[in-house]
């Protein structure tokens, strides 16, 4: 097909300005300081104790290393000291592992990543606290954390007048414990992230809000190090043991979710020259959305869980099916163990699990706007080993047999009338 020269003429400018508009905007500042030339290494290492909730996706920079150091390898101890040390990269600092591959309760070496220094923990559990060393393959450390994850044992909704009433009588009961001590040895209280913004906007959402469990205390261990000296997570190591803080004596984490509402903000309207260019190359059809688009195939009668891409555990998410809000208030996780369907307190789907009926696309929103669409395929796997337990083996094993049943039922109706009609007929004489 050939294209006018006007219509070349213009493609041509179109592209000019866009090019030099995408070099004006990924130009590099000369003057941008590396943060591991400016940040010197501790001479003393102590670890930075951090707290989260299961289910979370960890992620631990190492913010500082020597300059001659080009790529850095993460160990893992459960208590400091311990000989049992494991190295969680390669060697190289290039171990990478697919989130979307990801299950709950696996290997720590399988649930983790290494981008740019960085350790990424994909759904943290209990087990996974622990201390995290950034090093060499030397065994020389630059950087430490101390990980506390916990499990979120309560979910509140403020909306509740019984829960509101409990949770006063509960604070009241510890304030008056406290009171009756005349110099405690350490306190524990719940420390709250700030409400999170309406992870849904144009209709009704939820904020959430994590509460972690902290202890106060001046005997804390000097070599970890929070915002305040005398204060450190629950399960930190920084507790001294003979406190004898265990989770049966305190509350633990907990998760607040409360309802919202809040306008979606005006579309962005495009630059006259970008939808000139759009038109002419026949992208201006509305079906651009905005947010990507994802496909995933799983099979079916397998446990399956969806992650919304982008996602931090900071984060506000929601998800949709179909055009079906999935609220915390009905689907969260332990609300009904009937329920197949439920949301984690990682922002993670659960399908438990995936059948045909599940099938379709899933909109998944991050702070308020749309971030992706996953379209969701279930098939049935072909050649695996079916069992006797299986709908479409009952299935089978009951036409077989009722077609047994038949071929029989009518072969004895058969040989009883043969029978029948030689007994009855009445016999010939010859003479």
């Amino acid at each position: 097909m050939m294209i006018p020269s006007k219509h070349m003429s213009l493609l041509l400018l179109l592209l000019q300005t866009l090019s030099f508009s995408l070099l004006s905007t990924y130009e590099a500042p000369e003057d941008k300081e590396d943060i591991f030339a400016s940040r010197a290494c501790p001479a003393f290492l102590v670890f930075d104790n951090a707290a989260y909730l299961v289910d979370m996706t960890v992620e631990l920079p190492c913010h500082c290393k020597p300059e001659e150091a080009h790529s850095v390898v993460w160990y893992y101890q459960k208590k400091l000291g311990s000989p049992d040390t494991r190295a969680l990269t390669d060697f190289q600092g290039t171990s990478v592992v697919d989130s979307s591959k990801v299950g709950r309760g696996g290997d720590l070496r399988s649930r983790f990543s290494i981008r740019l220094f960085s350790l990424l923990i994909f759904r943290a559990q209990e087990e996974d606290s622990g201390h995290y060393l950034c090093g060499t393959t030397k065994g020389d450390f630059f950087y430490g954390y101390d990980v506390d994850v916990q499990e979120a044992h309560r979910v509140s909704f403020p909306w509740s007048r019984a829960q509101r009433r409990g949770r006063a009588a509960a604070v009241a009961a510890r304030a008056a414990s406290r009171s009756n001590q005349d110099l405690p040895l350490y306190q524990v209280f719940t420390s709250f992230w700030p409400w999170s913004v309406c992870d849904r906007c144009g209709m009704r959402g939820e904020q959430t809000r994590v509460g972690l469990c902290y202890v106060k205390s001046d005997y804390l261990h000097v070599r970890y190090r929070w915002t305040s000296q005398t204060v450190a997570s629950c399960g930190s190591s920084a507790v001294p043991q003979r406190f004898g803080l265990t989770q049966t004596n305190h509350q633990g984490a907990e998760l607040g979710v409360r309802s919202c509402q809040v306008p979606c903000p005006p579309k962005s309207i495009p630059q006259p020259e970008h939808q000139a260019l759009l038109e002419f190359l026949g992208y201006n059809e509305p079906a651009a959305h905005g947010f990507p688009v994802y496909y995933h195939n799983h099979p079916v009668d397998t446990p399956l869980i969806l992650s919304c891409p982008g996602a931090k555990p900071q984060h506000a998410v929601a998800w949709d099916q179909g055009s079906r809000p999935l609220y915390r208030s009905q689907y969260m996780e332990g609300l009904n163990v009937t329920f197949r369907l439920f949301i984690d307190t990682g922002h993670h789907l659960h399908f438990s699990p995936a059948t045909q009926d599940d099938r379709g696309s899933y909109y998944c929103w991050i702070q308020g706007k749309r971030a992706a669409e996953i379209r969701l395929g279930v098939y049935y796997r072909l050649g695996r080993k079916r069992l006797l337990s299986d709908p479409e083996s009952l299935y089978a094993l009951r036409i077989i047999l009722l077609c047994y049943g038949g071929m029989t039922g009518a072969f004895v109706l058969i040989v009883l009338l043969k029978y029948t009609w030689r007994t009855v007929r009445p016999k010939v004489v010859k003479y």
